[in-house]
């Protein structure tokens, strides 16, 4: 029993810090998206590299600005997963 609440523990936390790492980029490619959007819905400019070209850029400047945080977030996560499997196996 202890095992599986263990593992669930797990998973919850895998869940979150998913969502943790995944939310910067994703939430700042929504928004360019919504701003392109209405931009080209005002002028009536249906270009597909229009909507991409700026996606792609914002990420990679989220990505520069925030991948250290997000790193560490995940490096800690691992070190935490890692530490309870010794302490699972000394059992």
């Amino acid at each position: 029993m202890d095992d599986s609440a263990s593992l669930l523990g797990l998973a919850d936390r895998m869940l979150w810090t998913t969502a943790l790492v995944a939310a910067p980029p994703l939430l700042a490619a929504l928004a360019i998206g919504l701003v392109v959007g209405v931009v080209q819905a005002a002028t009536s400019v249906n270009e597909q590299t229009l909507t991409f070209v700026p996606k792609l850029a914002v990420v990679a400047v989220v990505l520069v600005l925030m991948g250290s945080s997000m790193m560490t977030i995940t490096g800690d996560f691992a070190e935490e997963i890692f530490a309870q499997i010794a302490a699972m196996s000394r059992l």
